[in-house]
């Protein structure tokens, strides 16, 4: 076998195993046993691939300003579900449902998003460890 052979076969492997590696299971960062709610701002969004993020501004009881990053489903998932680029322009208030990141850091995987108006859209991606029924981590 050629060292171009071998480079090749390297790369290869690399690009394949690399989006596999990006890609978790919900039990991996998230507990399921700590549901947590938010209210904010929207600072920010990023439709990256395998899930979306939504950054937002939670103000604390003191007055602070706390920001968040709350994951969600992939990019097509949320837009086949009626989320576009332009459903959450930056100052946008939400609610959002959902579970905190294990490492106690300022992040968490979104359930549901709730819109100032009432609209709800289901933000949570489906994977190894995430609550059955998206609220009960027993499945009752």
């Amino acid at each position: 076998m050629g060292a171009g052979y071998r480079t090749a076969a390297i790369a290869l492997y690399l690009g394949i195993a690399a989006p596999a590696l990006a890609h978790h299971a919900f039990s991996a960062e998230f507990d399921a046993n700590k549901p947590i709610q938010l209210r904010g701002t929207v600072a920010k969004v990023e439709w990256i691939n395998p899930h979306t993020w939504i950054h937002i501004d939670v103000k604390e009881p003191n007055g602070t300003i706390t920001r968040w990053m709350i994951e969600g489903g992939t990019p097509n998932t949320l837009l086949r579900r009626g989320l576009t680029r332009a459903s959450l322009p930056e100052g946008t208030e939400i609610l959002v449902d959902g579970y905190r990141a294990k490492n106690g850091t300022n992040r968490a995987n979104g359930r549901d998003l709730t819109f100032a108006d009432g609209r709800r859209l289901f933000m949570g991606s489906s994977g190894i460890g995430a609550p059955p029924d998206g609220r009960d981590p027993t499945g009752k």
